[in-house]
């Protein structure tokens, strides 16, 4: 940098060189900057007025976050993306942009917590009026689907009993009734199944799961058209739910490895459900990629990977609490989607804050147990529950 020498020591500590590259670097930088110098005054009504602009202000964007939207969008077959602080601030800032009081909402039964959460006490205290259907039954939200119904959510594979929704009925059933889809791609990730390409309108994700990969960044992402996108975005900016850029580095760095990590993860966790099946204190095993699974032939057709998360029903809640207490390898923890297994109990867990009408509801059996699996040795893995389950 040239001595600026006719300005005071002070002024040129703070004033610092805008870097240029002579070349391009092979990990995208870090522009941890909450605010970005301006050419002039039009410039400045520009970009308060734009939709998403990368270098105005970063809880409008950010250069780092535009480019894992654009990462995100991509490999999910979308138009557009959009990073959030976390999964349920994209989840909420979503749900929000879609949704006025009088609307009607269905929604699958089965959900994450705090998407069931938010839909029955805070949707509902703003006016939107809500229906349940299991969504294993495609056929189910034709019957739920009124003049009024502005929007169809649903997990698949959902949280935490693996059920599977036939996406493509599902989207024809919308588009026939000018409904929007939206779909929470969490368990699956883009390398497991692409909604959009089955016919969903927005896929929301928790990118603090596999995305990351590393359980190093709690994040969340949304993928849509443009158009709709843009709505999503309006909602986002007010709520101020902006992903640090930080934080989209750390998920840029995880979703270069997405694809092998899938496929480790999914290979050891088709041979622990098979495991699972065939042990006498297990009533039940929840897995897509077992053929005794109800939608197997749906998740067959629509996934490209069946995933690293299992469920499995030990009979009862003590038993259920003391197997996750004894693994060693498999960790107990509330998350999933690392390269290191977590296992937990939904009804004492993750899923604590529903009542036990809603746990019934959600079909939450108390001797549930939920798994995801990680990269470790499968024969580690394996050893580990049969210990636990002895």
């Amino acid at each position: 940098m040239k001595e600026k020498s006719n300005l005071h020591f002070d002024t040129r500590s703070v004033h610092h060189p805008v870097l240029e590259m002579k070349a391009d670097p092979s990990s995208t930088p870090i522009i941890q900057s909450s605010t970005f110098f301006l050419k002039d005054s039009a410039q400045g009504f520009e970009f308060a007025q734009s939709v998403q602009p990368s270098s105005f202000y970063t809880r409008w964007g950010n250069p780092t976050l535009e480019v894992l939207e654009r990462v995100i969008a991509d490999l999910e077959g979308g138009e557009a993306g959009l990073a959030f602080a976390s999964g349920m601030a994209a989840i909420s800032s979503t749900m929000l942009a879609l949704l006025a009081p009088g609307d009607h909402l269905v929604a699958s039964v089965s959900l994450y917590s705090g998407t069931k959460e938010l839909i029955n006490r805070d949707l509902r205290q703003l006016g939107v009026k809500i229906d349940f259907v299991d969504a294993t039954n495609a056929d189910n939200f034709a019957k739920a689907c009124r003049s009024d119904t502005k929007v169809i959510y649903i997990e698949t594979p959902d949280n935490p009993n693996m059920g599977i929704t036939d996406i493509a009925v599902v989207a024809k059933v919308a588009k026939a009734k000018n409904i929007i889809l939206a779909i929470d791609n969490t368990f699956a990730s883009p390398a497991g199944q692409r909604p959009i390409s089955l016919g969903a309108d927005v896929v929301v994700h928790s990118a603090t799961k596999y995305i990351s990969g590393h359980s190093d960044v709690i994040a969340g992402l949304a993928v849509s058209s443009r158009a709709l996108l843009d709505r999503i975005w309006r909602k986002h900016k007010v709520m101020g739910a902006c992903l640090d850029p930080h934080a989209a580095s750390l998920l840029l760095r995880g979703v270069k490895t997405l694809g092998l990590r899938m496929e480790r993860q999914t290979h050891n966790a088709q041979k622990i459900a098979e495991f699972l099946q065939e042990c006498s204190g297990v009533k039940a095993v929840y897995y897509p990629g077992l053929k005794s699974h109800p939608q197997h032939q749906i998740a067959a057709k629509q996934m490209l990977l069946f995933g690293a998360m299992i469920s499995f029903d030990v009979g009862t809640k003590e038993r259920g609490l003391r197997i996750v207490e004894k693994v060693k390898v498999a960790r107990l923890g509330m998350s999933l989607g690392g390269v290191d297994s977590l296992i937990q109990h939904p009804a004492s867990m993750t899923h604590s804050t529903l009542t036990d009408e809603e746990l019934k509801q959600s079909g939450i059996l108390p001797g549930l147990i939920r798994l995801s699996v990680g990269i470790e040795n499968i024969d580690d893995l394996l050893a580990d529950l049969k210990q636990a389950l002895a």
